[in-house]
């Protein structure tokens, strides 16, 4: 029966998407070691640093995802913010509420993903991956180290460049330090964010380690980050961020599934058992070193939202997609950036691209021996950036500039289309620096 199911009724707050599937996604960002990961942990329950590089350093290396159910306590007498409560996306719908004497029941209010961000500068590249799917951005700023520290301020410039209207700062570790002192550091937080796309933010304070003030959290996602309005009756469109292989070592031939591709819907539906293409697919060089690429055909078999099987997948969240690719092809993040959608129907894949861009004035987080932010410099013929498209991150050599439109050689290749934004980085003292964004024009498409 779902899946004769009419899209054009469908919204993100339909209760039969909801109940299974998050809707919007909010990214969480701001500098190292701010408590990033304990925030999603908190509201969600989910440890989202998985990887066990990533457990002994206490740092978030890959995009961390984790979903969460908010309810709110339908018994008027329940008092706010507590009335709201979130939980793990395999609750049922309408729990009862858990305050005592209460006795209400909870209303499913919001399903949410949260894409848990990198704060080292080195890891830029991810934060901006992650950028490009998210629809609202929790701001964390440490109370117990002085703002802005330089992650801060660059995790914010790259969100301006995003568009991100809705933001929501939360002044964590309030725990551990005296009242006066977290309010001289609400003024500084004030200050920083004047003028900028967070100037009117509400900011929260919490502890994330001890769970102070979530549901006040809770409750400024249900009432400040409205529910992105998404086009559920165009072509779907999935941006690939994680790709795995989930056969066991030695599995018998007879038992192999194949490769499992994840990511984020942009727009459209996708349905079980509907044919895919996945672009750039296979890159390769033919005899006279001109690059060409096949793209990967194949069938959905499963739909998953962390461990809800789907019978459809809209926008929001992140979607694990099983298909019968060979999963070889799969391994290990090796479809990472790669774009997924109906046979067809997928935009060109650029070897060269156009774009008119904007460099920011400052660079962001590094200082110059006189304290002051060293400027960016203009971009030079022949030299190499790092480009973001969507969750693609290749090298880019500069073949032309000309007044704020350059004409770029990528060393990838890049599924997108004209009108899609750029990130530009540029390797300064070993680390990749964000110093613009730009829109491609035209592009030099790939023969397929």
């Amino acid at each position: 029966m779902e899946s004769q199911i009419d899209l054009t009724k469908l919204n993100a707050l339909s209760p039969e998407v909801i109940s299974k599937q998050a809707t919007i996604n909010i990214g969480t960002i701001g500098h190292v070691a701010h408590g990033k990961s304990t925030v999603v942990k908190a509201i969600s329950g989910v440890q989202t640093v998985r990887f066990k590089n990533e457990l002994e350093r206490n740092i978030t290396i890959k995009l961390g995802y984790a979903n969460a159910k908010i309810y709110k306590c339908q018994n008027e007498a329940c008092p706010r913010p507590g009335c709201y409560k979130s939980y793990r996306s395999n609750m049922e719908d309408n729990p009862k509420c858990e305050r005592p004497g209460c006795g209400g029941i909870m209303k499913l209010e919001r399903h949410v993903s949260f894409v848990d961000c990198p704060g080292h500068d080195i890891l830029m590249a991810t934060m901006l991956n992650g950028a490009a799917v998210m629809d609202a951005a929790l701001l964390l700023v440490a109370a117990n180290e002085s703002c802005p520290q330089p992650q801060t301020s660059e995790h914010l410039a790259a969100i301006e460049i995003m568009k991100l209207q809705h933001i929501i700062i939360l002044q964590n570790k309030v725990d551990l330090i005296k009242e006066s002192a977290a309010l001289e550091h609400y003024q500084s937080i004030l200050q920083f964010i004047k003028g900028t796309i967070a100037d009117s933010a509400p900011i929260v304070p919490i502890s994330a380690q001890l769970k102070y003030n979530i549901d006040a959290v809770n409750e400024y996602i249900v009432k400040h980050i409205p529910v992105p309005i998404r086009d559920f009756t165009t072509d779907p469109r999935l941006i690939v961020i994680r790709s795995f292989d989930v056969n066991k070592p030695g599995a018998e031939v007879d038992s192999l599934t194949g490769g499992i591709a994840g990511g984020s819907i942009l727009n459209g539906v996708l349905r079980l058992g509907d044919e895919i293409e996945i672009r750039p697919g296979i890159v390769t060089k033919d005899n006279e070193g001109k690059i060409k690429c096949t793209p990967i055909f194949s069938r959905i078999v499963s739909l998953l939202a962390e461990s809800n099987n789907l019978k459809f997948a809209v926008p929001g969240g992140l979607i694990g997609v099983g298909t019968k690719i060979d999963p070889t092809l799969c391994r290990a993040d090796r479809l990472v950036g790669q774009v997924l959608g109906s046979v067809g129907k997928l935009p060109e894949v650029y070897s060269e691209l156009e774009i008119n861009y904007f460099l920011l004035r400052r660079l962001l987080g590094v200082k110059t021996d006189d304290k002051k932010q060293a400027k960016v410099t203009k971009l030079t013929k022949n030299e190499v950036l790092m480009v973001n498209i969507g969750s693609t991150s290749t090298g880019g050599r500069v073949m032309q500039v000309k007044n704020d439109s350059a004409k770029i050689a990528l060393t990838g290749l890049a599924c997108s289309e004209e009108g899609a934004n750029v990130a530009l980085s540029r390797r300064i003292a070993n680390h990749w620096r964000l110093i613009g964004w730009g829109k491609i024009t035209r592009g030099l498409s790939v023969p397929i």
